[in-house]
């Protein structure tokens, strides 16, 4: 009997020993719910804190933008010119006439402005007293379309070489091929106006104008009649940049101007290059002289005096292709003009790649007047004043890159 007491007694102890262990480990996994829940809903509350941190101080949108403006110089498709009876000649057309690289360039640039030496139509007459006349095909416009032109500089001495008929034939064939046009017009108005362009959340104008020839042949534009608009008074031409920068980001001058086949920069191109910038203008370029002229800054924006001839004629002469490399935000702006070095001759314009010749093609660029600027050896043209006082780097980001007749 007291066996049988004993083991009932055992049997009572593990039986509750059994209920309290079971009872622990449901209280230990409620506890393990609990707490997990709670983990979750911490990590969720620090998960959403954290994200609300990072909303906080996530940085503000300051519109970076960055992109390419390509000029080039004078180019001529006239069909009485050699220019074109050589592209006759050739089997693969304007390829076998100018590098292929540098159409590439050309075409790849956000915009590309040429300035167009002749007028394109059937009609008109050579105008009298002129010893060069030009004017193209209308079907030439296909050439500009090939290589990537978006803008066509009209201020300069030709574009009128046929009268006033060809003139208004010339602007209505751009505006057919999707060409805009600049620096002349049907009216004072027109040719006055600035080319407005949109880039990368930026604008960009293009003001064009000229005061190139010896005896003034081409007609100014007035109220009611067509043609170019003339800065031989820089009043006008001062005010429209002024003007224009109201409404633009960056204002480039592209003025025709200066002695042909002469490196020596006249008085009236100096005083104007620096009286554009005054007046707002970030980049002055010029055409006109048919050879490349000398670059320098002026109060840190670039001045390329004459950027020669691009595709003109069979004369051996330096040329370059300016891009200018626009970038930054609302907070800073930098502006790099790099030059691709090129060589007209014998009607072929091709890319300078040969060391050598790339350094002999600096050295020229940097020995024409003002004499201010140098060419570092990755063809940027910096501020040779800056250069020097900072042992070889620019004070600034702004930089440039290189690269009488009546022709």
């Amino acid at each position: 009997m007291n066996r049988w007491k004993v083991l009932l007694a055992v049997f009572l102890l593990a039986g509750m020993s059994i209920w309290t262990a079971c009872g622990t480990v449901e209280q230990k996994a409620e506890i393990s719910q609990k707490t997990a829940e709670t983990e979750e809903t911490d990590e969720g509350e620090q998960t959403e804190q954290k994200a609300g941190t990072e909303e906080q101080v996530e940085a503000p949108d300051l519109h970076a933008y960055d992109f390419t403006v390509a000029f080039a110089g004078d180019i001529n498709l006239a069909d009485n010119w050699s220019t074109m009876e050589y592209y006759e000649q050739q089997e693969n057309g304007i390829y076998d006439c100018i590098d292929p690289e540098l159409i590439r360039r050309m075409q790849e640039a956000d915009l590309t402005c040429v300035n167009l030496e002749f007028c394109m139509s059937d009609r008109g007459m050579p105008m009298e007293g002129k010893k060069y006349t030009f004017r193209a095909k209308p079907e030439r416009v296909e050439i500009l379309k090939e290589l990537g032109v978006d803008l066509a500089n009209l201020a300069n001495n030709h574009i009128y070489d046929y009268g006033t008929d060809a003139f208004l034939d010339t602007l209505d064939i751009l505006d057919a091929g999707g060409i805009a046009h600049a620096g002349a017009g049907k009216n004072a108005v027109e040719a006055e106006e600035p080319f407005y362009a949109e880039i990368d959340g930026r604008t960009v104008a293009v003001v064009s104008a000229t005061r190139a020839e010896k005896y003034i042949l081409t007609p100014e534009a007035d109220e009611d009649n067509p043609g170019v608009f003339r800065c031989y008074d820089m009043a006008k031409v001062l005010q429209k940049v002024q003007e224009t920068k109201e409404k633009a980001d960056f204002v480039i001058a592209y003025i025709h101007w200066g002695t042909e086949y002469s490196e020596t920069l006249e008085t009236a191109q100096t005083e104007g290059a620096r009286e554009l910038i005054d007046a707002g203008a970030d980049v002055v370029l010029g055409a006109h002289p048919h050879c490349l002229q000398g670059m320098e800054y002026y109060n840190g924006k670039p001045i390329l005096y004459s950027l020669g001839n691009y595709w003109f004629n069979e004369k051996t002469l330096d040329t370059i292709l300016a891009e200018l490399h626009f970038y930054g935000n609302d907070e800073e702006q930098h502006l790099e003009v790099t030059a691709v070095p090129a060589r007209q001759e014998a009607h072929y314009t091709r890319l300078l790649t040969e060391h050598q010749e790339v350094e002999t093609w600096n050295r020229h660029v940097e020995s024409m007047e003002p004499h201010t600027i140098k060419i570092d050896k990755e063809g940027v043209i910096r501020d040779g004043d800056q250069t020097s006082e900072s042992e070889g780097t620019p004070a600034d980001e702004e930089a440039v890159s290189a690269g009488v007749s009546e022709e």
